[in-house]
């Protein structure tokens, strides 16, 4: 009982941060002033096929995007097109793209697992997508206020970057060509 509680109270705390946004934004990338610039990030989640993943997932890229979104989120939706034609312009050594869907939890029904890989697919954001869990809220999510949200993480698995709001596929080719360049 004290788990369903825990469950409970943790899905309602997520979605009230993250109902309370969902925006074109500026787009500006915020650098993060926060302890987690240096700390190295820690989690294990499942993507949308069931398998296993962890932070280890960012050594295999020099720098890799993470883009935070909602199933309900017109602006997530609208440069997800982009998203994943940037994701087949790159190297995977160099740049690779993650999705995490923060309205989908690991273990969630199979209607709202249809639905998001089916948002997926319509999209083109043929890429790995994580569905939340304790883990990564706690590890990436605990400060997003707005979706869609994105991280750049370097090798070290460290956030370097951070944009709130949804950006057209020039804008974010030229800020992952900056931050290619200055690592």
């Amino acid at each position: 009982m004290k788990k369903a509680y825990r469950k409970l109270f943790f899905t309602w705390i997520l979605m009230a941060a993250l109902l309370s946004g969902c925006g074109e934004g500026s787009g500006k990338g915020n650098r993060r002033d926060t302890e987690s610039e240096t700390s190295q990030i820690v989690f294990e989640c499942q993507d949308m096929d069931g398998n296993t993943v962890s932070a280890s997932i960012f050594s295999e890229s020099k720098l890799t995007m993470v883009n935070v979104w909602a199933t309900y989120c017109n602006p997530c939706l609208r440069e997800m097109p982009g998203l994943g034609e940037l994701a087949g312009e790159y190297e995977p050594e160099e740049f690779r793209i993650i999705g995490i869907i923060s309205d989908v939890q690991e273990g969630a029904d199979a209607a709202a697992l249809d639905n998001a890989a089916e948002l997926i697919e319509t999209t083109g954001a043929n890429y790995t997508h994580l569905l939340l869990n304790e883990s990564i809220y706690y590890a990436l999510l605990t400060d997003v206020t707005a979706v869609p949200t994105t991280f750049f993480v370097n090798e070290n698995g460290v956030v370097v970057d951070t944009v709130i709001g949804a950006m057209e596929k020039s804008a974010w080719e030229e800020k992952i060509n900056a931050l290619l360049e200055d690592s």
